[in-house]
């Protein structure tokens, strides 16, 4: 594939998602490297790996596998004597390895806390502050805006709670292909509502439009939408659910002339198929998606700075 052609490693890369999440299934099935069972942890990431931290963390307390907590790394309160934050392990997402905010956590809890890093870059400073490394380098990715890193990242994550995703992979080799219709390339603005562990989802999701179309989108807990958010949809605007839909919120919808997307397809395949519609919406706009406005493959903060 050309790299003259816009957005041809996110791409290559979103489109073989399927591929390798069965690789991320097979490996966690091979590993025992998370918290176990029962033990009080926090997950910690950035931006795209905070979304991910947030949909483990609610699909790991929902499976009855112990409290877990997700935070942004910038704000995550793990050096509290607090007697309700004394988490049994931290497990730290980052595709590059060298966020600045995740190091200095791993670095302030070096022998104090057992820490666990999922990475995709496994020559990364991270592995020399983490307890455990789980490598995830054949998800790792040279685009700036990140696909399946994350997705494979939750993968492995969920199968290590016993869920399976096997569905996921089906749905997604239809939705990385699939030609996306002209009404979301036209689209206004989009929403993303999600429930339970795709909540994160739905973060993410906006996360993404925002990074490659620099567009207008907004995410939220579905049932939230209705307290508010829901006046902003009209015509020609898009309000995408991941999940379980809340009783009624499609009649809702219907009300406000907006498009309401809401299908019996995999959450983790939704994604990937935002994805998709993501990189064609930057397309015609001739935008790039490997290389954002304002934008690095990972933030490197100067302390001196």
């Amino acid at each position: 594939m050309s790299e003259n052609i816009l957005g041809a490693f996110m791409e290559e890369e979103l489109v073989s998602q399927p591929v390798v999440w069965q690789r991320a299934v097979e490996q966690a099935r091979s590993e025992d490297l998370l918290p176990a069972d029962g033990k009080r942890i926090a997950v910690i990431g950035c931006g795209t790996s905070w979304f991910m931290a947030q949909s483990y963390a609610a699909a790991r307390e929902s499976a009855g596998k112990g409290v877990t907590d997700a935070f942004a790394a910038s704000e995550a309160f793990l050096n509290s004597n607090s007697a309700d934050r004394q988490y049994d392990a931290v497990v730290a997402i980052t595709r590059s390895g060298t966020t600045t905010e995740v190091l200095e956590i791993l670095a302030a809890l070096k022998g104090i806390v057992p820490t666990v890093a999922i990475i995709g870059d496994t020559t990364s400073p991270i592995i020399e502050l983490a307890d455990t490394v789980i490598g995830l380098q054949y998800a790792d990715e040279r685009s700036v805006v990140q696909t399946r890193f994350a997705t494979t990242a939750l993968v492995y994550m969920l199968t290590s709670l016993d869920i399976d995703v096997q569905p996921a992979i089906a749905d997604a080799r239809d939705a990385v292909s699939a030609p996306v219709p002209q009404e979301l390339l036209d689209a206004e603005q989009f929403t993303f509502l999600g429930t339970g562990w795709t909540v994160g989802l739905a973060h993410e999701a906006g996360l993404k439009m925002r990074e490659a179309v620099q567009g207008w989108t907004e995410s939220y807990p579905a049932m939230e939408y209705r307290h508010g958010p829901i006046s902003i949809a009209a015509p020609g605007r898009v309000t995408w659910l991941f999940g379980t839909q809340p009783e009624g919120l499609d009649q809702d919808m219907a009300a406000t002339g907006a498009l309401y997307l809401h299908t019996d397809k995999h959450p983790l395949a939704e994604l990937a198929r935002v994805h998709k519609v993501t990189l064609e919406r930057a397309r015609v706009r001739g935008l790039n998606p490997d290389l954002p406005r304002n934008l690095t493959r990972s933030v490197i903060l100067d302390a001196s700075a």
